[in-house]
């Protein structure tokens, strides 16, 4: 199974669209997660159009994306269970907090957003994963967004930096 992992899109504020390389894998995807900032109703729309979504709301979205998406979800997938969060907050940083929102679930993943920077590490046999942003890299070089297979041999994260 092909997933493609999302965060911090903050369309249209940040940019005018999705980017072409985003959308190429989309079109490929069986399913994907956003980990929230999306900021309208529209980008939501715009993901469906491709296929399964599963989200969160994040601090920067509008009143319909907070009503629509809870801020934390926990989906299985193939036998993995998968945290989704977008990991804003006060104090400490946003992999601590994306950490801290599932301390007492047991998960194999999280995915969350936020700091628009990628990141992939495991925390005490967890793997934390932030695709980074697709649409607004804030002071990086690149932009960024990230895909997952698993299948029955387990699973693999990866970042696709955007051209």
């Amino acid at each position: 199974m092909k997933i493609v992992v999302v965060a911090d899109t903050h369309l249209p504020k940040r940019s005018k669209g999705l980017p072409e390389q985003l959308k190429e894998e989309l079109s490929t995807a069986e399913q994907i997660i956003h980990a929230g900032d999306w900021q309208t109703i529209e980008v939501y729309e715009e993901f469906k159009k491709y296929g399964e979504v599963i989200g969160v709301s994040g601090n920067a979205d509008d009143e319909v994306i907070r009503e629509l998406l809870p801020t934390k979800r926990i989906v299985s997938c193939m036998g993995y269970k998968i945290g989704i969060v977008h990991g804003d907050g006060k104090g400490k940083t946003t992999e601590k907090r994306a950490l801290e929102t599932f301390q007492d679930d047991e998960v194999d993943i999280i995915i969350f957003g936020h700091s628009h920077i990628p990141y992939i590490r495991y925390v005490n046999g967890v793997l934390l994963f932030n695709p980074g942003s697709a649409t607004d890299k804030r002071k990086l070089p690149v932009y960024s967004f990230g895909t997952m297979t698993i299948d029955e041999m387990g699973f693999s994260t990866k970042h696709v930096y955007v051209k």
